[in-house]
């Protein structure tokens, strides 16, 4: 395999290490450092979606090691896609943070770094383990980018963020403690011959392990009632930070689709346990909408739209079917950086309109008609409304949909929309048109603010535009998940299965 697999992670290790020998010099070397590297995350990225995507597993031995007794990366459609989006938002999001906002705090340009590569790494690696290295490497960054800048509201929603995710981080290596005691492996696709071929007295430890694995993944993908701490969170950090953790519960989602398409496939030894995917991603969207339909201000809208998109995304995961993965993956990118760029409008809209900030409090009028045009095609992204990507993702979910299940999920995710349309009309409503007061003059937003929203926010036409060839990919990526015997032999170095 070529050893451009490795570059998604060496890049922001590098980055990362730089920067921190860079702190006394200034803060400029460390964004031209920063903004490098995840400048090179992005052809990089593309180069290896090109690679996966004719079909065939990049599998990388660190140390030349065979499967299962080594350090294995595996690139795959899947993993591919989730490069690209991870390079495809951080590029916006770290020139945004250049704007001003790594100058609040200390080390952000360290950090930040960091927490791609932990992201990246989770993607790529092969071995259960590293996953769980992975993720701790991932969190650790975001303790720290969460309380970045300080202030009461950050400090106590960061607690609550870190107590949670300690416990399960916990729980995380008992599951994996169990599955080597019973496997004797944490490769992924060497575990995955191994709980198939499992004696009927070890299928209730496999069972236990793979419920612990769901809760763990569900507290990262913040499903209902896991969620509690991601609407505080992210509507308390700054800006940037809170558009890179857009992509944080996306992690979550991903190890459980890694998971119980590999390691657990329906009918090995929990199918019980895939089955709840479905009615709780449809609780996690009917409490997402409770959510925004309560918020008072943007942020916090923007917070449960994400909490929205864990119910979506996992009611496609949920059908394991092609048509629902293929429904999902390709939502996933369109929530995603539409979500980023709302929180970083979000920031643009409070910083022209003065004390109320982003609250839905009546306030002068915005001096500048861009954040307003902006606003509105986020909102009707963001909504599901025609004829942007969210419009498509949540159709092509509702025809992935089953007759016999049709009868309940199609309005739960009918009603879920209309709930997020009623709550960004509203909040467009009290930002722009109901107003008191004289205009503030305000300086515009420099560049550095503006260009980033725009970028993301028309990731969502792009999305729309190049539709069928994302759609093709994606149900391409579900297909290739769904038939897990492809990786286990790419993996194991083995003669595949027709």
């Amino acid at each position: 395999m070529s050893h451009w697999i490795m570059a998604p992670l060496l890049l922001p290790l590098a980055a990362g290490m730089v920067n921190l020998l860079l702190v006394k010099k200034g803060i400029g070397a460390q964004r031209m450092v920063s903004l490098a590297a995840v400048a090179g995350l992005l052809p990089v990225a593309i180069l290896l979606l090109q690679l996966a995507g004719g079909g065939e597993f990049g599998v990388y031995r660190l140390g030349n090691w065979p499967a299962p007794f080594g350090i294995i990366l595996v690139l795959d459609r899947l993993s591919a896609l989730l490069l690209l989006l991870t390079a495809a938002l951080a590029l916006p999001v770290i020139f945004y943070a250049a704007g001003g906002d790594d100058l609040i705090g200390r080390n952000f340009h360290v950090l930040f770094p960091l927490q791609v590569f932990g992201i990246n790494g989770a993607f790529l690696t092969g071995d259960l383990f590293n996953l769980f290295v992975f993720f701790e490497i991932m969190l650790i960054a975001s303790y720290s980018l969460a309380v970045y800048g300080g202030g009461p509201d950050r400090i106590r929603a960061s607690l609550h963020y870190v107590v949670l995710n300690l416990i399960g981080s916990s729980l995380f290596l008992v599951a994996i403690g169990t599955l080597y005691s019973v496997t004797g492996t944490l490769n992924m696709a060497d575990l995955a011959e191994k709980t198939a071929a499992a004696a009927p007295e070890q299928a209730a430890l496999l069972r236990i392990s793979s419920l612990l694995l769901l809760v763990v993944f569900a507290l990262k993908a913040a499903v209902l009632p896991l969620h509690l701490w991601l609407p505080a969170l992210y509507s308390s950090v700054s800006a940037p930070v809170a558009a890179l953790f857009a992509i944080m519960t996306k992690v979550g989602v991903y190890a459980i689709l890694r998971t119980f398409t590999l390691i657990f496939p329906a009918g090995i030894v929990s199918p019980d346990i895939i089955a709840w995917l479905p009615p709780l991603a449809l609780l996690t969207l009917i409490g997402g909408a409770l959510g925004v339909l309560g918020s008072r201000r943007l942020t916090a809208l923007t917070a449960y739209l994400v909490v929205m998109s864990v119910g979506m995304l996992l009611t496609g995961v949920g059908l394991m079917s092609v048509a629902g993965i293929g429904a999902a993956l390709y939502y996933l990118p369109h929530t995603t950086l539409t979500t980023a760029g709302m929180f970083l409008l979000a920031d643009v809209i409070a910083g022209q309109r003065g004390p109320a900030g982003d609250w839905f409090l009546p306030a002068p009028p915005v001096p500048w008609v861009l954040p307003g045009v902006l606003f509105f095609v986020g909102a009707v992204a963001a909504a599901g409304m025609p004829p942007l990507s969210g419009f498509i993702g949540k159709l092509l979910l509702l025809q992935a949909v089953s007759p016999d299940a049709a009868g309940w999920l199609w309005p739960v995710v009918i009603t879920g929309s209309l709930a997020g349309l009623v709550a960004l009309s509203r909040a467009g409503t009290r930002l722009f048109w109901r107003t008191e007061g004289k205009t503030f003059s305000r300086p515009r937003p420099s560049l550095t603010r503006v260009a980033p929203v725009v970028v993301l926010l028309a990731m969502s036409v792009v999305l729309t535009i190049f539709a069928a060839p994302i759609c093709r990919y994606a149900e391409a990526t579900a297909a290739q998940l769904l038939t897990p015997q492809d990786y286990i032999a790419a993996v194991l170095q083995k003669e595949r299965t027709p």
